[in-house]
């Protein structure tokens, strides 16, 4: 059927010319700044939705990732209004009471100004694994259901998400992914863009970078604290060939028990979730997902927790990671955002590279311009490093520190072009990151975070 969705929507994203970054329909950089609310649809009623979203608005994310069919029961637990999803649990009998709610979601997140990356169904419902399912996905009904919500769902700013934090472990799986996926690109056809959520530790790349409906690849870095092979693994996706853009789309969530061990590890703090933001940024991804513990699940009083949530959903949506996210956003586009390259030469590795560049949660991370213009090298702890600064095209070279905290630049000196440069972060103690930003002085770029380029 047509969509009965009838709100103006956002322009269209596509894959930017050099295949890293997304854009939209007349080039302008798109920056994804995610949060992950996979309960959003399941558990949320809609002045509830409309104060997140607004919320969320607010705080400068543009993508909210959430699911049709949920996690947590989503077939046989009804939504906030009573509706389940499906007619004994059939894809070819969707209920209109419950995607009338869809409809609305989808409608309202347009007039917030967010995009949706929409997951048709979590994974669950065709590779059961940990999850309860039941499995009610063949290639058949797949494919049939994914052309039903192509239909229904033509708005430009609806990504399509396949997968739902599973691996595909059999040809079977597979067939479904691939039938759900030419389901929605036959009725598409390329107006909305399509990747994979993948399970954690995994890229969406294991099993479809040569796939042509899979336009960017999506990592699921997943709930731990290290750099490690997952955060360079940002990185080997930027460097696979055909280039795509890549994003992490669910790291270590704030709040969150780390690598799921409460009573061993603790709960993930800001200072955590900043680290793989910077990380996979620098590391080349188009930009990146937050997540808080509690709101992904939507968790409330009176409703049962999944892996000990710290507060209510409405409580954490102000939790420092949450604001902190912006200031990365606002970073980039302060400077040439589509020629931005990762940039190993910048930062001069001491004899004891475990010292700089650094490992485990004190790696040292660098990117560029492709044509010069200006550096940034994130420091996740206050350690001296040099900087190689003729990375950066200028005889005069502009420093500034950028604060990941609260997103003020602080003025750190000119300096010669050319030259290898010791720099020092201006804070100690833990938790205490910067940015160290150079420029080709000549550009006049102003302090950085202060303004979009586009």
């Amino acid at each position: 059927m047509a969509s009965p969705v009838l709100s103006a929507s956002l322009p269209a994203l596509r894959v930017s010319d050099n295949h890293h970054y997304l854009v939209r329909a007349d080039g302008r950089p798109f920056f994804w700044l995610g949060d992950t609310a996979w309960e959003l649809l399941h558990r949320l009623d809609r002045q509830e939705t409309q104060d997140y979203l607004r919320h969320r608005a607010a705080q400068g994310y543009t993508v909210i990732q959430t699911v049709i069919l949920a996690e947590l029961d989503g077939l046989d637990t009804p939504n906030a209004s009573g509706a389940l999803p499906l007619v004994e649990h059939d894809p070819a009998r969707p209920n209109e009471d419950y995607f009338a709610h869809v409809d609305w979601l989808v409608a309202e997140a347009s007039v917030q100004g967010l995009y949706l990356a929409l997951l048709p169904t979590w994974g669950d419902k065709w590779n059961r694994a940990w999850g309860k399912g039941p499995e009610i996905f063949t290639p058949e009904n797949a494919e049939r259901y994914g052309e039903w919500l192509a239909r229904r769902y033509p708005q430009s700013h609806i990504i399509w998400i396949l997968g739902g934090d599973r691996a595909v472990e059999t040809d079977g799986q597979r067939a479904i992914i691939e039938a759900m996926a030419r389901g929605l690109r036959r009725i598409c056809a390329g107006r909305q863009l399509i990747s994979f959520h993948p399970s954690g530790g995994r890229t969406s790349a294991q099993w479809f970078h040569d796939a042509p409906w899979l336009d960017f690849n999506m990592r699921q870095n997943g709930h731990e604290i290290l750099y490690g092979d997952r955060y360079a693994g940002t990185r080997l996706d930027y460097d696979r060939t055909p280039a795509k853009p890549v994003i992490d789309a669910e790291p270590v969530y704030e709040d969150h028990p780390i690598s799921f061990k409460a009573a061993e590890l603790g709960h993930s703090t800001a200072g955590d979730v900043r680290r793989p933001l910077y990380w996979d940024l620098f590391n080349g991804a188009f930009g990146h997902t937050y997540g808080h513990h509690s709101v992904w699940q939507m968790y409330a009083p009176g409703r049962a927790g999944i892996n000990a949530p710290l507060m209510p959903w409405r409580e954490a949506l102000d939790q420092p990671g949450a604001a902190q996210m912006q200031h990365a956003k606002r970073l980039l586009e302060s400077r040439p955002f589509l020629t931005r390259v990762p940039a190993d030469d910048v930062i001069v590795p001491d004899d004891v590279a475990t010292a700089m560049p650094g490992a485990g949660r004190y790696r040292f991370l660098a990117t560029k311009d492709g044509a010069g213009s200006y550096a940034m090298i994130y420091a996740p702890v206050e350690r001296r490093f040099r900087v190689n600064l003729g990375a950066i095209h200028g005889d005069k070279i502009r420093a500034w520190w950028f604060d990941p905290r609260t997103g003020v630049a602080t003025p750190a000196g000119d300096y010669d072009g050319a030259r290898i440069q010791e720099f020092t972060p201006p804070s100690t103690g833990y938790g205490l990151d910067w940015v160290l930003v150079l420029d080709d002085a000549v550009r006049g770029f102003g302090p950085p975070g202060d303004k979009s380029l586009e």
